[in-house]
């Protein structure tokens, strides 16, 4: 009988620990940045953070169905639907997405890719790597008579959402035969789930190209084209070059921050910068408290992790902008 009651106890005791623990899900976008925060702040709090890279789409759903404490999503939700799904919303990192390419010979960033021949890409009208369209932006570069294999994502992704917003906005014919979202009918291309699933294909498939957030090409060694910029200026795919898009977010408090940051004035702006954001249902106030304690701390002592992963960190007033906002909405930690 003793052994029993010590055992239930126990049981007991495990279902508190695991209840106190704070749970997230959503994008893989920032998923990588997530994990060493969540890491570091355990390292200092002795407090928990549970994230499910799951994509922005199940971020989504998981916090309207309140069966986590926030969710993810590189999708930001306008204010109606913030209002309509009873949610607080603030973005936590800026990210940027990369055209990764495995191309036997050809090194990183060596690849020029136009915004019209992307779209081209992504539409299956853009076949071979030597078509003439792409051998007029590479002249130096000896591309191969090998198929495209274009990889992109299966699962509903806010990389996938900023991905297509930009084809939509350089790209006619992409707007009116596919448009664009979380989640789009694809004319070419074999999916991967997240983020991970992406990279992964494209680590196997030679002569392939797929778009994912640039933490991912860091950490696995990809290479990535250099794009153009709203303006038409060749860019590379560097920090510098999402840090030069970031600085013209038009941040809101009133509109929950909502803003989408493709295709950004500026010579050196890198076309493809997206905000990641935090969603909390607005009835939880202790709960999003140890939230916002979270990434309180995370943007006082996250910013070189950040930046070392690949990411962009929020500037100071943006972070003082989102703190006053969480004081409006009675989170602050």
């Amino acid at each position: 009988m003793l052994k029993k009651t010590l055992a239930t106890l126990a049981i007991s005791a495990i279902a508190l620990i695991a209840s106190d623990k704070i749970n997230g899900a959503g994008a893989s976008f920032p998923a990588t940045v997530y994990y060493d925060w969540a890491y570091a702040y355990e390292k200092a709090t002795d407090s928990q953070i549970n994230y499910q890279s799951i994509g922005s789409g199940g971020g989504i759903k998981q916090i309207r169905a309140r069966t986590v404490n926030f969710g993810a999503t590189d999708k930001p939700l306008k204010p109606k639907q913030l209002e309509k799904y009873k949610l607080d919303q603030f973005p936590a990192v800026i990210g940027s997405i990369v055209l990764a390419y495995n191309i036997p010979g050809i090194k990183d960033g060596e690849l020029h890719l136009s915004n019209e021949n992307i779209a081209d890409i992504f539409l299956g009208k853009i076949k071979y790597w030597d078509d003439k369209k792409l051998k007029a932006n590479n002249k130096d570069v000896e591309l191969p008579h090998k198929k495209i294999m274009v990889i992109r994502r299966s699962d509903g992704s806010g990389t996938t959402f900023n991905f297509t917003y930009y084809l939509g906005k350089v790209s006619k014919l992409w707007q009116n035969e596919v448009g664009y979202g979380k989640s789009v009918d694809w004319p070419v291309g074999i999916g991967g789930k997240g983020n991970e699933g992406v990279t992964n294909l494209l680590k196997q498939a030679e002569y392939s190209i797929g778009y994912i957030e640039y933490s991912y090409k860091l950490k696995q060694n990809l290479d990535a084209a250099t794009l153009q910029s709203k303006e038409g200026n060749w860019v590379e795919a560097k920090p510098a070059n999402f840090k030069a898009a970031a600085a013209y977010a038009n941040w809101k408090k009133s509109e929950g921050f909502y803003e989408v940051l493709v295709l950004q004035p500026g010579k050196t702006s890198y076309p493809i910068v997206a905000a990641t954001f935090i969603l909390l249902p607005k009835e939880k106030t202790k709960m999003n408290k140890k939230v916002t304690a979270f990434y309180d701390y995370s943007f006082k002592n996250g910013d070189a992790r950040a930046s070392e992963l690949g990411y962009i960190p929020l500037p100071k007033e943006t972070k003082d902008m989102i703190r006053s906002y969480w004081s409006d909405n009675g989170v602050n930690p």
